[in-house]
């Protein structure tokens, strides 16, 4: 039986943020991050006041999301990922991931609150399993941005473990199956816990003999580069159990700045780094921005992995893209780039034993 450490299991009411010196850097940043969708229209010169900012916005057909649909779901992005967006443009595609729209309180038919199955496949508190020999933690409820078209933004993560001594019989669980070979982390962010904390649970999983591999699932190191730290790497390398890190960007103009860094750090430390993107509407729905999405990413040395078809979650359908439209982008974008730099066109269906290419 796997088991978390008795220092641990003293502290464990201590949040995923705390520590007992000063807060990292990444979390200072999180602190400042921006909260809500007026302030964002500002900080990129575009105030909701104004009259010529309201004809922009009606021009281009935005209304900003009500206060229920904000209370259940609320604005967040880091200040370094609104740097890379375009002052003054109501169509960048980075601005349209996180800006909250009045289309999110809109009832669609076929859009529903649990639309992969998640609530389907909970083994135990703390764990998905889908597919055969991996399962899923729900390591975090918490993320550094929020991404209007979130599959998980009405998941209960109310009645999922908080304190760390609340995660031993999903410990259980894995070291009592010997068929489960990879625990994947997820959230949430599972980047979100602090080192401490995220060493815990990693060593705990570390010690069933069974699991061969601990796959990350984050946004991390794209929105909030400064989470990638000397410390963090020399953890994950650290496991007995081979480390992959799955990171999600969209549109190449994420792969920028400290973004560019942080990935690099990853590839060259010898961590399995590949990439998975949702085809959006407004955001990379067209073939200039997938390609430029795959080169950045592969020029670092990150696979591009999957390309989903869009989850039909409640409040999303504004994002979703013609299916079709994403067949022939694929095929368009096979004819321009070698095979390893083209992702699979995937998407989710509950039930299923894997992902079903489309």
């Amino acid at each position: 039986m796997s088991s978390l450490p008795e220092a641990f299991l003293a502290n464990s009411h201590v949040s995923a943020f705390s520590h007992t010196s000063q807060p990292a850097g990444w979390q200072r940043e999180l602190a400042q991050a921006i909260r809500s969708g007026e302030e964002l229209l500002r900080r990129l010169g575009l105030n909701p006041a104004d009259l010529q900012t309201q004809q922009l916005l009606e021009t281009a057909g935005i209304q900003l999301a009500d206060p229920e649909t904000l209370r259940r779901f609320p604005v967040l992005v880091p200040e370094n990922f609104l740097a890379r967006m375009t002052p003054g443009n109501l169509r960048d595609p980075l601005l349209r991931q996180v800006l909250p729209l009045a289309h999110e309180s809109h009832s669609v038919e076929g859009f529903v609150p649990d639309a992969v199955g998640d609530l389907e496949a909970r083994r135990t508190a703390g764990v998905l399993q889908k597919y055969a020999g991996r399962v899923l933690l729900i390591a975090s409820s918490a993320c550094a941005i929020h991404c209007r078209y979130c599959f998980r933004r009405d998941y209960p993560y109310a009645e999922e473990p908080r304190r760390l001594q609340d995660w031993q019989p999903a410990l259980d669980e894995i070291a009592g199956d010997s068929s489960i070979t990879e625990v994947i982390f997820s959230g949430g962010d599972p980047l979100m816990l602090n080192d401490a904390r995220l060493q815990t649970l990693c060593c705990a999983i570390d010690q069933i003999p069974h699991v061969e591999r601990i796959r990350f699932h984050t946004r991390m190191p794209i929105v909030l580069p400064s989470r990638v730290t000397t410390e963090l790497i020399a953890m994950l390398t650290g496991f007995r159990a081979q480390p992959i890190m799955v990171v999600h960007a969209n549109h190449g103009n994420e792969i920028a700045g400290d973004c560019v860094h942080a990935l690099r750090t990853l590839v060259r430390s010898g961590i399995p780094v590949l990439n998975q993107a949702v085809l959006l509407a407004g955001v990379n729905d067209n073939l200039d921005a997938l390609e430029a999405l795959c080169r950045r990413l592969i020029n670092l040395g990150v696979m591009p992995y999957y390309l989903h078809q869009l989850d039909r979650v409640s409040g999303t359908a504004h994002f979703e893209a013609n299916r079709e439209l994403g067949l022939q982008l694929m095929q368009q974008l096979a004819a321009r780039l070698p095979g390893y730099a083209v992702p699979r066109f995937v998407q989710e269906i509950p039930g299923q034993p894997n992902k079903t290419a489309l």
